[in-house]
């Protein structure tokens, strides 16, 4: 009986060896899945913006129009003061601005 005890103790440890080298060795596998795609999808990304290489084609306008009126009047309870602001703006710039080899 003690000779058989000692051998399924022997089969469960080669068992849990066995299993342990399977995942060690499926593991990198799985890591160059796992790598492969993040690759998929940064490049499915397009071309990322380059600083140093880049050309821009600007338009701005600027024009403001600002009517502010003040009225005041008197009354038995004060001195009444009422705003009335209008504001009107529109911006424009015209331009081209190049970055890098050409």
């Amino acid at each position: 009986m003690r000779k058989q005890k000692g051998q399924t103790t022997l089969e469960q440890a080669v068992l849990i060896i066995i299993i342990m080298g399977a995942l060690i060795s499926v593991g990198a596998y799985f890591k160059r899945g796992v790598q492969g795609r993040w690759k998929t999808a940064v490049d499915g990304l397009g071309d990322q913006y380059d600083p140093s290489v880049t050309n821009m084609d600007i338009l701005e306008t600027l024009s403001s129009n600002t009517e502010t009126r003040l009225t005041t009047f008197q009354d038995v309870s004060g001195i009444w003061t009422i705003r009335s602001d209008n504001a009107v703006s529109q911006a424009s710039t015209t331009g081209t601005t190049r970055v890098g080899p050409f």
